[in-house]
C-alpha cells in the first residue's frame, strides 16, 4: 500500500471520528434540552430553582439570622435595661462557645429554604408567566398592582407550608438563651421538630403561623414586587449591563422588604420562641397580643430593633437569592 493511500486511510478515519464526536455531542445537547423543554420540567424548573437559590443564599447569611434572632429576643419584657447591639450579641456568642455556633440552626434554614423558597419563588414565577401571557393576550404589560398580588399570594401560601421548619430555627437559635437546665440541645432540624411534637403536639409547629404568613407576605411585597418592577424601569430607563441592573434591583428590593416585613418578623419570633410557663399559660395569645403587649411594655420602636441587623441579612440574601435564581433562569431557559 503506498504512502498516499495510507495518507488517505488515515484522513478518513480522523473525519469519521470527529463526526461521530460531534454527533455524539449534540445528541447529548438536544437529549439535555429535550429533558429541560418536557412540560413537567418547565412546571417544576422555577420551583426548582428558587430553592437552590434560597439554600445557597442562607448558608452564606446564617450568621446574621442568628445575631437578629438574639437581638430581637433580648429585653423581652422591659422597655429600660442594657441594649445590645450586633457586635455585642456576637462576642457573647464567641465567648460561650465556637465560631460554628454562629451557624446553630442551619439544618433547619436550609429545610426551610427547601420548603419555603422553593414554593414562593416558584409559584410567583408561574403567577407571572401566566400574568404575562394574559397581559400579551390583551396587548397590555404586567402592572406593578399585578406584580404584587402575585408576590403577595406566593409568600403566604409558601409562608403557611414552611412555618414548622421556620419554628424549629427559632427554637435551636433560641435554645442557647435559656438557663442551662432548661434548654433542649437539640441535635438537628428533625430533632427540634420531633421534641416540640412530642412535648407541645403536632400544632405546636404552626404556632406563630398568622405573623409568619403576614410577614412572608409584607416580605415578598418588597422584595419580590419591587424587585420585578425595579428590574423593568432600569432596563426601560437605563442602559446598564444585565448584571448591574440585576444587582441594583436586587438591593432596592431588600429594603423595602426589610421594612414592611420587620415588625411583623418581630412578633413572629416572640410567639415561636414562646413555651408555657409553670402556670400552663403562654406569655403571648395571640399576634395582636404581642403587637399591644410589646408596644405598651417595650414602646413602639422596639419592632424596628435591629433594623441595620436585618437589612443586613435580608438585603444580601435577597440579592444572591435572585442573583442565583436569575442565573439559573438563564441556564436553563
Amino acid at each position: 500500500m503506498s504512502s498516499s493511500t495510507l495518507k488517505q486511510a488515515a484522513e478518513a478515519a480522523r473525519t469519521k471520528s470527529s463526526n461521530m464526536s460531534k454527533q455524539g455531542t449534540e445528541t447529548v445537547v438536544a437529549a439535555k434540552n429535550d429533558f429541560l423543554h418536557t412540560p413537567i420540567m418547565r412546571a417544576a424548573l422555577p420551583f426548582i430553582n428558587g430553592g437552590v437559590s434560597g439554600m445557597v443564599a442562607t448558608t452564606v447569611i446564617q450568621p446574621v439570622d442568628m445575631i437578629k434572632v438574639r437581638l430581637q429576643l433580648a429585653g423581652e419584657g422591659v422597655a429600660t435595661g442594657p441594649k445590645p447591639t450586633p457586635i455585642s450579641v456576637t462576642r457573647e456568642i464567641l465567648a460561650q462557645g465556637k465560631f460554628r455556633d454562629l451557624y446553630t440552626g442551619l439544618s433547619a434554614g436550609l429545610l426551610r429554604q427547601a420548603v419555603y423558597t422553593t414554593a414562593r419563588l416558584g409559584f410567583f414565577d408561574t403567577f407571572m408567566k401566566a400574568l404575562t401571557v394574559r397581559a400579551k393576550e390583551k396587548g397590555t404589560q404586567v402592572g406593578f398592582a399585578e406584580r404584587a398580588s402575585a408576590g403577595l399570594t406566593a409568600g403566604g401560601i409558601a409562608a403557611f407550608i414552611g412555618n414548622p421548619a421556620d419554628l424549629a430555627l427559632i427554637r435551636m437559635q433560641s435554645d442557647g438563651l435559656k438557663p442551662l437546665a432548661e434548654r433542649q440541645h437539640y441535635k438537628s432540624v428533625v430533632d427540634a421538630m420531633a421534641t416540640i411534637v412530642r412535648r407541645e403536639g403536632v400544632g405546636a409547629l404552626w404556632a406563630g403561623a398568622a405573623p409568619t404568613v403576614v410577614r412572608a407576605m409584607s416580605l415578598n411585597l418588597g422584595q419580590l414586587a419591587f424587585f420585578s418592577e425595579a428590574k423593568a424601569q432600569l432596563r426601560a430607563r437605563t442602559r446598564w449591563s444585565p448584571q448591574t441592573q440585576t444587582l441594583t434591583a436586587s438591593a432596592i428590593a431588600g429594603f423595602f422588604a426589610s421594612f414592611f416585613s420587620l415588625p411583623f418578623d418581630f412578633v413572629k419570633t416572640r410567639l415561636q420562641k414562646q413555651q408555657r410557663g409553670p402556670d400552663g399559660k403562654l406569655p403571648y395569645k395571640s399576634m395582636l397580643d404581642c403587637f399591644g403587649k410589646v408596644a405598651r411594655q417595650e414602646g413602639l420602636l422596639r419592632f424596628y430593633r435591629g433594623f441595620g441587623t436585618y437589612y443586613v441579612r435580608i438585603a444580601p440574601h435577597a440579592m444572591v437569592t435572585l442573583i442565583v435564581v436569575d442565573y439559573l433562569g438563564w441556564l436553563t431557559k
